[in-house]
């Protein structure tokens, strides 16, 4: 199989922990134990979120004095990139020996029409108090929004038209290489007039690059990989269950938040809908049960993947 997985930036730095390069490192170690039986048997294309550490750089950026301004989104995008791509080609390296691994700097097209330059959504950067965030917001012209219980900075974050590399992960993958790609949804560019691309102040959603890329890719399957083991009906409420097996149609009957689920739900919605493939979201540690259906939130054109079995809601047995 030929898969796409979306690894989220709080599985990497999860809610709580402290930023360092230590912690990071380790838990990048800890998502490529869950994932290297994957990369052994199949083709695998990995994607990864990268909210909280652009926000510590962005952060760093604002306080440096001895910048005339702090440096834009893209360029700390790019940063990021760099960063978890070494992390993650280094420990696939030693997990999977004699393996060919290769992280790959990658610009994401977007249009500068896109509506959400004037409404943004995208969370990057630590959580803070209400009192904390309105108070940064003031002094650095942030836009900020609840995020749970805390709050965190948004960020506009258009719609991905596609990964400009996109022939060159084509051609790792028939090389038999491991592709990390399109980190942090890719760095936002937009192409002008005279078809030169340019970066732009955003955070594309890495689920829908991911998508976008698993799709234009033919992929079997697209995986996202975060902290949650499922997607829940009435998120937040007493009546909160788990949705195991589901359809494109279903889930869009739900409403999601716009920040954080939503774009996953689109994301695998979209798949499903263009590719008749399985599209799945689930916790990291979960990766191979997800890929067997036996945990995660698992979307199918007919709600049935496989086709029976015991974790099936549709299994007359």
């Amino acid at each position: 199989m030929r898969i796409v997985i979306a690894l989220g930036g709080n599985a990497l730095l999860r809610r709580g922990q402290r930023p360092d390069a230590a912690t990071q490192l380790a838990n990048v170690r800890s998502a490529v134990r869950a994932l290297a039986p994957i990369a052994h048997r199949h083709e695998v294309v990995i994607t990864h979120g990268n909210g909280p550490q652009v926000g510590v750089l962005a952060l760093q950026s604002a306080a440096d004095q001895s910048l005339t301004r702090p440096y834009p989104f893209d360029v700390l995008g790019a940063e990021t990139q760099g960063m978890i791509g070494y992390w993650l080609s280094q420990s696939l390296q030693n997990a999977l020996p004699g393996r060919q691994i290769c992280a790959l700097l990658n610009q994401t097209l977007v249009s500068a029409t896109d509506p959400a330059f004037a409404d943004p959504t995208k969370f990057v950067g630590p959580v803070y108090t209400q009192a904390q965030a309105e108070r940064i917001a003031a002094e650095r012209g942030w836009t900020v929004r609840p995020d749970g219980d805390r709050w965190r900075r948004v960020v506009p974050s258009p719609r991905p038209q596609r990964v400009v590399e996109t022939r060159l992960i084509r051609l790792l993958l028939a090389s038999g290489a491991v592709a990390v790609c399109a980190g942090g949804g890719g760095v936002p560019v937009i192409r002008d007039e005279r078809g030169q691309l340019s970066g732009v102040e955003a955070v594309v959603d890495k689920d829908l690059t991911a998508a976008l890329l698993a799709e234009a890719l033919e992929a079997d399957a697209l995986l996202l990989l975060t902290d949650v083991p499922h997607v829940q009906s009435d998120y937040g409420t007493e009546r909160a269950a788990p949705i195991t097996h589901t359809t494109p149609a279903e889930l869009r009957g739900l409403d999601f938040p716009a920040g954080s689920m939503g774009p996953k739900v689109e994301a695998v919605c979209r798949f499903v809908e263009l590719t008749g493939d399985m599209a799945a979201i689930g916790a990291l540690e979960d990766a191979q049960a997800i890929l067997d259906g036996t945990a995660g939130t698992i979307v199918t054109p007919r709600g049935r993947y496989p086709e029976a079995g015991p974790y099936s809601p549709l299994d007359p047995t």
